[in-house]
């Protein structure tokens, strides 16, 4: 049997929402995908073309990326090729055309990755390297980019694409935030396809799809076929042209730049069934399985209302300067919004946290004008005592009432307590779930996914290019309706291992709980989800049979890897890094074929493997996933539920136009968010017994 649980969080004497804006610092972002020789005073290298594949099905996607650079100057380059780590991504394949011919990577520790690559280049031999530069980007090094000729490079990572009420979600990155600016100010940059540039997403969605939409992308060509598959299509052709407002060069074709976040949505038909949907890998009958395991719950979560105490953390460090005047209008118009029950509080920070209200007021027109006031005669400086701000704003609060925090700042912390282990403590000792909306590529995404999960809550992304709208829509849903809480996950019957994640957290509404783990030999299952609700037990339960061969989806396995590789991150945060933990991330993603931050993908000529005894363990498993994909398309979409028989929910699963939980409707913090603070860390604060989310 096994058995997945969280640990129950000290128990508090009050209840409380915590709600942390964060909006991407610098202003500006910048273009990634970028190959520039690593001399910074040459220019980039010419973006020759650009094509990207995307293909989401079984609830993951595959994208694949095949760019080519032209050398026009007169010397030979070592290169470096940057793009954003995307969220969750497991970067499977980086391939170097040598000789006209595709090479595929091996991944090795990072070290000797490293060794091996300077010295290959030192003999004068092609070879490229991927590696992962912290939570930033991921880093291509290619040698030799030679006078006049072409460099062709391919890219392959799978990420999860899963459903939140209702909707899905897929994000091709390429804005790099700016985060980095001794970077930024070393390399020169070029974001311009001088040739082709093409964006193609196959959709085949298991469930019907009611409709798709990209918000920053209008000219996107869209359509569904009779299966209920969709394509999704960009081009720089006239239809990109007149929505970039591009310049046509002289050879008649517009160019195109690769500046801005593609973010597509689409929306699953309503009235859909909750459901437990199963995505198993496994070659042969007496071998080790892999599984991903889809649990959507039914919409059985209620509205609740009740007044609450607001707590305004607010950045006035000088990286604020030229935003906030626009923040303090967004709080005086989120002000305004709040019944005069409802309480307030400014907290703001810069070095220093200070109490600017002096303590609760309520939200009468009279104290938000003064508060307002105070405010405006803010001018921002200094620098970000992040830790501060959230410390003084988590003091204080009264337990009778129910209290939300709201921290908004535009950078990462720079002084006073600034390492992880300081927030995971901080929040450890406050009976505080949190779930994040993080904006922006360059956003410090370890940092703050590390302090939901720690609290048991859950991390949600948001780009430039997504639809505010629709995340407010997401956000206020689960602060306004209850969640379950201690849930625990026991399979019995056929025998499981390895299942991550360890520790589940809360799950919200509509919410999915993912899970991968490993599997031997085939028979009935009998799963049975558990939580609390309200202080009140709920019970969810079905059975169904566990395939003894399955060879649909081979990247199962990369993808179970990145989830442990995720736990055992997870678990250095708290603990500290150990040489045993790391060793067995290094050994995963070595096995799993993945760039971590401990392991490097290289590529060199096929001779030079065998020479150096490197085991081609990762071109064999691309192979294979390659046929898997090939042969898959071939086929109808398949139905991945495996509870129809004994269902496990007997609601239908979450929407925005409401469900059995009530309605979705914008509380006064979602009049806030709408004005224009543009990305969100959401927590949430829970006593046991009461009624609130």
């Amino acid at each position: 049997m096994f058995k997945q649980c969280v640990h129950k969080l000290a128990p508090a004497a009050m209840g409380a929402a915590v709600i942390l804006v964060l909006l991407t610092g610098g202003g500006q972002t910048n273009a990634a995908g970028l190959l520039s020789p690593r001399d910074g005073g040459v220019p980039a290298l010419s973006i020759k073309d650009h094509a990207v594949k995307v293909l989401v099905e079984d609830g993951y996607a595959v994208t694949t990326v095949e760019q080519v650079f032209r050398n026009t100057h007169d010397r030979v380059f070592e290169a470096i090729y940057s793009f954003p780590v995307p969220e969750k991504a497991a970067v499977a394949e980086f391939t170097y055309w040598i000789n006209g011919q595709p090479v595929s990577g091996e991944v090795l520790a990072k070290k000797r990755a490293r060794k091996v690559y300077e010295e290959e280049k030192a003999a004068g031999h092609e070879a490229g390297l991927a590696e992962q530069d912290g939570y930033k980007t991921f880093d291509i090094s290619v040698w030799p980019v030679t006078p006049g000729q072409d460099t062709r490079i391919r890219l392959r990572y799978m990420q999860p694409a899963h459903i939140d009420t209702g909707v899905g979600r897929y994000l091709y990155p390429l804005e790099d935030g700016g985060v980095d600016e001794n970077k930024l100010s070393f390399w020169t940059a070029n974001d311009k396809v001088t040739g082709s540039y093409s964006f193609d997403l196959h959709l085949r969605p298991a469930y019907p799809v009611a409709a798709v939409r990209l918000p920053n992308h209008p000219g996107a060509a869209i359509s569904q076929n009779a299966n209920g598959a969709w394509h999704i299509h960009l081009d720089n052709g006239a239809a990109t042209a007149r929505e970039e407002g591009a310049a046509r060069p002289a050879s008649g074709q517009p160019t195109h730049r690769l500046d801005k976040d593609i973010a597509v949505y689409w929306r699953q038909q309503a009235g859909l069934p909750g459901s437990i949907d199963l995505v198993p890998y496994k070659e042969t009958a007496n071998g080790k399985g892999t599984f991903m395991m889809v649990l959507t719950p039914g919409d059985d979560l209620k509205a609740i209302s009740e007044g609450r105490d607001w707590v305004f953390v607010l950045d006035t460090s000088g990286s604020m300067s030229g935003k906030f005047q626009s923040l303090v209008q967004g709080i005086s118009e989120g002000l305004a919004k709040f019944r005069p029950e409802d309480r307030f509080r400014i907290i703001t920070f810069d070095g220093q946290a200070r109490d600017l209200s002096g303590g609760f007021l309520n939200a009468t027109a009279a104290n938000v004008k003064r508060s307002v006031a105070g405010l405006q005669a803010i001018t921002p400086n200094n620098s970000t005592n992040l830790y501060a701000g959230l410390a003084m704003g988590l003091k204080g609060l009264d337990s009778d009432r129910s209290s939300g925090i709201v921290l908004v700042t535009d950078g990462v912390a720079n002084v006073g307590h600034t390492d992880k282990r300081d927030f995971l403590n901080l929040v450890g000792r406050q009976d505080v779930r949190l779930f994040t909306m993080i904006m922006g590529n360059s956003a410090n995404r370890p940092l703050l996914q590390a302090i939901a999960k720690e609290s048991g809550g859950h991390a949600m992304n948001v780009s430039n290019s997504d639809d505010t709208v629709g995340a407010v829509l997401a956000a206020t849903s689960k602060l306004t309706h209850e969640a379950m809480h201690d849930v625990e996950v026991a399979i019995n019957g056929v025998r499981t291992a390895d299942i991550t994640p360890k520790r589940i957290g809360s799950l919200y509404r509509g919410q999915q709980l993912v899970l991968f783990g490993h599997y031997w030999g085939q028979g009935e299952a009998d799963v049975q989800l558990t939580a609390k609700v309200s202080g009140k037990p709920v019970n969810y339960r079905t059975h169904f049979t566990f395939p003894d061969v399955a060879t649909r989806n081979p990247e199962i396995h990369r993808l179970w890897s990145f989830a442990a590789i995720e736990d055992l991150q997870h678990q250095m945060d708290i603990f500290g890094e150990t040489a045993d933990v790391k060793q067995a991330v290094t050994d995963l993603a070595v096995d799993g074929g993945l760039v971590t931050p401990y392991t490097s993908m290289v590529v060199l000529r096929e001779d030079v493997f065998a020479a150096r005894g490197i085991n081609r363990g990762n071109a064999k498993r691309l192979k294979q996933e390659q046929q898997a994909r090939d042969q898959r398309k071939s086929q109808p979409v398949q139905s991945r539920r495996v509870d129809q028989s004994a269902p496990a929910f007997s609601s239908p699963r979450a929407t925005y136009s409401g469900g059995g939980g009530g309605s979705g409707a914008f509380d006064p913090l979602g009049a806030l968010l709408v004005l224009g603070l543009a990305v969100l860390v959401i927590g949430l604060r829970h006593r046991e017994g009461r009624n609130r989310a």
